[in-house]
């Protein structure tokens, strides 16, 4: 794929600092190309490009202009399909036919959702009294807040950096995208489509790079930017806000998890398998959204592990162009380390490993990549790392309950709470339990299911605000009010 430039000002430039940095396949750890890294003058750049962009054409733009571009912009991504998907499948290793049905049409799918949003959206307005009689009225109007920061994580990259950059464009704002240092390629991609559909200079900029003493920092420092938001580690989320506190600037974050999901023993047992299948073990475990803990009612307990550890060992690694391939490797090879860690610790820890727990053997062409086992335990106690902490990996743990009450407070017990799934045929225990879990999103026999118009986020540790919908409009934009004396 050759060299990853920035994007700024509607061209791809090298920037100043002569730094670069390898990008490397995480399947076989095979080079793709080098990284420019950017700094504290490369993000001067793009906020002086992205401010002109407010200044001129773009911010004279219309809602209905813009909408058509947000479609012209999706269009551009389907029409260079297999270059996108080639690329995100360079950067993460994940199979082609993931790439194909769900990341990439995904990504492309969030420009036209937006395009239809911003158009459909009303303010209020009010008549009000004045002591003359004449009375007065009052009436709200939106307005774009500025340049934006959009610091993007690497496991679905496409699809979460225009989950942001989407509605943010569509709200009349201009973006610095700052893609994770594992995955630049798709980012980098769209400052083409950006220039070949007309994308006024400036609107969408690109700068890689990494975070403390690099590009992020640089980003969220910056007096010029107006709004940042982050998907990512909570620690780093942290870092983030106090940076954005100079300035009283505003932030959305979506934020560390360590989700559950709760079976009673009247689920359908073919529905709750495909869901929890996919979201314990799909995309290597490597999903904001994916399941670490699994509580099963106890009459159900030994027919559900017995069919999950059937379900991990159907799996089958290998080469993402490889259409027998359903299962891919870890981003690279320091997460790999972090998992394995987690995966010694919870043996440490007294956990029966029901299956996986190391590294599989892969054939020589693959054996330098960031591979693991989909694993299994059962035995772990509530306060074990393993059961705590976000592991980010192909894992979970699945623990017996005996009443919805214990079901409950345990997949309450955690710093996090981002989502949850609950797999049951009995309706009136699904709307009461699910109303209990203290997640930002809930899944009902199902997982992964997402309408754009709804809203998005999570509570506690797992982040700040939301986003979907009217509420993405609500980050995305300064809501004004107008008073008319009549």
């Amino acid at each position: 794929m050759g060299d990853f430039l920035h994007f700024i000002d509607g061209a791809f430039t090298a920037g100043s600092t002569g730094k670069t940095f390898e990008n490397r396949r995480p399947h076989d750890g095979s080079l793709i190309g080098h990284v420019v890294e950017g700094g504290e003058a490369e993000i001067d750049a793009a906020v002086k490009a992205a401010q002109a962009a407010m200044k001129g054409p773009w911010g004279r733009m219309g809602t209905e202009e813009r909408a058509d571009m947000m479609r012209a912009i999706a269009d551009g991504i389907t029409k260079r399909f297999d270059d996108f998907v080639a690329a995100e499948m360079a950067d993460t290793g994940q199979p082609k036919h993931t790439m194909e049905h769900a990341f990439i049409p995904r990504g492309a799918a969030n420009f036209k959702a937006f395009a239809d949003i911003i158009k459909g959206i009303a303010t209020e307005s009010f008549e009000m009294q004045t002591p003359d009689g004449r009375g007065a009225l009052n009436y709200a109007i939106r307005r774009p807040k500025g340049v934006i920061g959009v610091i993007c994580p690497w496991n679905a990259p496409l699809l979460l950096m225009t989950w942001k950059v989407a509605p943010a464009l569509a709200c009349g704002n201009a973006v610095i995208v700052k893609p994770s240092e594992e995955t630049p390629g798709t980012a980098t991609l769209l400052g083409e489509v950006m220039n070949d559909v007309g994308v006024p200079k400036g609107v969408y900029n690109v700068v890689h790079g990494f975070g403390p003493g690099s590009a992020g920092a640089a980003l969220t420092e910056h007096p010029g930017v107006d709004a940042i938001t982050f998907t990512g580690e909570t620690r780093t989320g942290t870092a983030i806000m106090q940076s954005a506190a100079m300035g009283l600037r505003d932030v959305s974050f979506e934020l560390g998890g360590k989700n559950s999901a709760i079976v009673f023993a009247d689920a359908d047992m073919d529905v709750t398998m495909e869901a929890i299948g996919r979201s314990a073990f799909m995309n290597c475990g490597q999903v904001c959204l994916g399941t670490e803990r699994i509580l099963v009612e106890r009459p159900l307990f030994e027919k559900f592990v017995a069919a999950l550890k059937a379900k991990a060992e159907s799996l089958h690694p290998g080469a993402p162009t490889d259409h027998h391939t359903n299962f891919g490797p870890l981003i690279s090879q320091e997460h790999r380390e972090k998992v394995l860690s987690y995966y010694a610790k919870a043996v440490a820890e007294g956990a029966t490993v029901v299956t996986g727990g190391g590294v599989p053997d892969m054939p020589a062409e693959l054996a330098g990549g960031s591979w693991v086992q989909p694993t299994i335990w059962t035995g772990l106690a509530d306060d074990a790392a393993a059961v705590t902490e976000e592991i980010f990996g192909p894992c979970c743990h699945v623990r017996p309950f005996d009443s919805e009450e214990e079901a409950i407070g345990i997949a309450n017990d955690t710093e996090y709470g981002l989502s949850t799934s609950i797999f049951t045929t009995n309706l009136a225990r699904a709307h009461r339990v699910a109303a209990l879990v203290d997640v930002g999103i809930t899944w009902v026999n199902s997982w992964f299911l997402r309408d754009l118009r709804t809203p998005f986020g999570g509570s506690k540790q797992s982040g700040i605000g939301r986003e979907g919908g009217v509420h993405s409009l609500e980050f995305y934009t300064e809501l004004r009010n107008i008073c008319v004396k009549l």
